[in-house]
């Protein structure tokens, strides 16, 4: 058996461009520490090679500060690891990959065609390729390992979510085929995993959100592979995360918003959405006394003027029966029956006007 760390799509030295400048540059150092936090999990895991399938950093060019502090923690690992670029961190002239030098215990898979590398002290074989740019083809087609070895591992920047994508894109009849006891995939920033034959393909997702279509917890993989299959844990690691969040802004805006928030939202960026009938926001109150629970907050206003709950009921016409029925209804009614028929009224509103509605 072999115990791997999987991290993927680290994008150092992301702009964070939704942010301030000076909260941008934090997040930067944060996830400068994060690499820390890598070295550190693969150490008291025991892992004994580290699969890293591309984006570690944001751009192809550049990032210099970020690649130096990229090598360091790589070498500080002490066990093999391999690196397969994506499409932020292909190889091209001026690349770090290409135009540095990088620890021993680092291979990194510069060409755009599948090769390979065999460890007989760990009884595997670990393939690879690096992208070329932005776009690559699907590597994976036809590809059966060969080998004597016990454990045939793959380390690729692929999309398993969209057979038509631009940027190698996965198929599960392809990793079924491929011969691999396990496929290390980047590239999506979501986890997620497939099990394809006797393949487990997996892709941990980004380790640190940048920005509101990357939300929720993240982290990495530590993956345990023998010759009788492949099991991959999600390991949170803990740092500031980005949250969307939409609720009813009811009577009173800040009670609302305080009722859902999490105990310590400190190091975390938050968009908060308020809806519902709610007499005018006032958004930078609001902001004064919010802002310092969080690392960066977004409010937004998408709440309607409250209206007569029973306007128009009585009209000649179908929509005003409707409601004169449920006006008398709960007139004659009281407690949690005359409240109940008030709630469908006001649901009844919001599916006419086409609004979205949840259910209590």
């Amino acid at each position: 058996m072999i115990k791997i760390l999987h991290s993927a799509d680290l994008h150092l030295g992301a702009r964070f461009h939704s942010l301030p400048p000076e909260e941008a540059r934090a997040r930067r150092q944060e996830q400068l520490a994060q690499l820390d936090q890598l070295v550190e999990l693969c150490r008291e895991e025991g892992c004994q090679m580290v699969l890293l399938p591309g984006d570690l950093l944001d751009r192809p060019q550049g990032c210099r500060e970020e690649a130096l502090a990229l090598a360091k923690a790589l070498e500080a690992m002490a066990v093999p690891v391999f690196i397969a670029p994506g499409n932020h961190d292909h190889l091209c002239p001026g690349s770090p990959y290409l135009e540095r030098a990088w620890p021993g215990n680092v291979h990194i898979f510069t060409r755009q065609t599948l090769e390979s590398v065999t460890f007989p002290e760990l009884s595997c074989r670990v393939w690879g390729a690096g992208f070329q740019s932005m776009d690559c083809p699907g590597l994976l087609e036809g590809f059966r390992a060969t080998g004597q070895e016990p454990l045939q591992l793959m380390v690729l920047h692929g999309d398993p979510t969209n057979p038509g994508s631009p940027c190698c894109p996965v198929t599960r009849a392809q990793a079924a085929a491929s011969g691999l006891a396990y496929l290390a995939l980047g590239h999506i920033h979501t986890q997620g995993q497939m099990e394809a034959g006797s393949t487990l393909c997996a892709w941990p997702g980004c380790p640190m959100g940048r920005g509101f279509d990357e939300t929720g917890v993240k982290g990495v993989y530590i993956c345990q592979i023998s010759p009788q299959g492949a099991q991959a844990t999600f390991r949170p690691l803990g740092g500031g995360r980005y949250e969307d969040l939409t609720l009813p802004a009811g009577p009173d805006p800040l009670a609302s918003i305080l009722a859902q928030l999490p105990p310590d939202p400190g190091r975390d960026v938050y968009r908060l959405t308020l809806t519902g009938e709610s007499e005018p926001v006032d958004l930078d109150r609001l902001q004064n006394a919010l802002s310092g629970r969080f690392f960066h907050l977004q409010l937004r206003d998408r709440t309607v003027p409250p209206r007569d709950l029973w306007e128009g009921a009585g009209e000649d016409s179908l929509e005003g029966r409707y409601f004169q029925i449920l006006q008398q209804a709960a007139q004659n009614a009281t407690g949690p029956e005359a409240e109940a028929l008030c709630l469908a009224a006001r649901i009844s509103r919001r599916i006419l006007e086409g609004q979205e509605v949840t259910l209590p």
